[in-house]
């Protein structure tokens, strides 16, 4: 006997949702969502991504009861969990949904359903083991980053610097990071030619990441320090290799 429920109802591949839109949409459905802490809701309002999974389920004379993990990675590189109840009242009625902060409390409106205990031939537990969530690229911090991004914009000298839409994108951030980028070295023509690159990467109050690229030279007529901004770290990288190679 298979167990009739629809993963596609919780995770449609064909239009993946931003872990906001689940949230919204799995306390659209919750008859008891106004029972959970604010905390949480804000908490969850901020997430990176979002997994669900399906964690039991049990099939009985036309009633059914399936519980779902829902798991949201949160910017501090945390993971909290809601716990999804869905369940008939009578054989042949539509589905009720309820959420639980725990497993204590959902295991306790799970003892409150009127499912025989005494048929086990019919008790169809599924365990699904959750995949890790993958974690951020980056360990943020919490700072003036709307303000550090617009500071790392303007001291930008190519013209094919990030667009004005990335900039208003930018003042969105609440955190960032900043690290020295290794890689292949650029060719310097000249003694004391000096190049470095650093990636900004910052987190957005949507949960997108978005990195600047900056190239500091002294690959210049003068020899002054120059700087340079990028999107992509290819494009920093092909301007680096650019400016040594113009250069005696």
């Amino acid at each position: 006997m298979s167990v009739p429920y629809e993963t596609a109802a919780y995770e449609p591949p064909e239009s993946p949702e931003s872990p906001e839109e689940h949230l919204a949409r799995l306390l659209g459905r919750a008859l008891n969502s106004f029972e959970l802490p604010d905390d949480t809701i804000r908490q969850l309002d901020c997430a990176l991504a979002h997994d669900t999974s399906l964690h039991s389920a049990h099939h009985s004379a036309g009633l059914h009861r399936e519980t779902y993990r829902h798991t949201w990675l949160l910017a501090d590189g945390s993971a909290r969990t809601l716990w999804e109840l869905v369940h008939n009242t009578r054989p042949g009625s539509g589905p009720q949904h309820e959420v639980y902060v725990d497993e204590e409390e959902l295991r306790a409106a799970t003892g409150r359903l009127p499912l025989p205990p005494d048929t086990p031939d019919f008790e169809l537990p599924v365990q699904v083991r959750l995949p890790p969530v993958p974690g951020p690229r980056h360990a943020y911090v919490p700072d003036d980053s709307a303000d550090h991004a617009r500071r790392v914009l303007r001291r930008a000298e190519n013209a094919d610097r990030p667009d004005p839409a990335t900039a208003t994108l930018l003042t969105t951030a609440f955190a960032h990071q900043i690290t020295q980028a290794f890689g292949r070295p650029c060719r310097a023509g000249r003694a004391g030619l000096c190049f470095s690159l650093y990636e900004h990467a910052f987190l957005l109050r949507d949960g997108r990441e978005i990195s600047l690229w900056e190239v500091e030279h002294t690959a210049t007529p003068d020899g002054r320090h120059m700087c340079e901004v990028y999107l992509t770290e290819e494009a920093a990288r092909d301007a680096m290799e650019r400016r040594a190679s113009h250069l005696p």
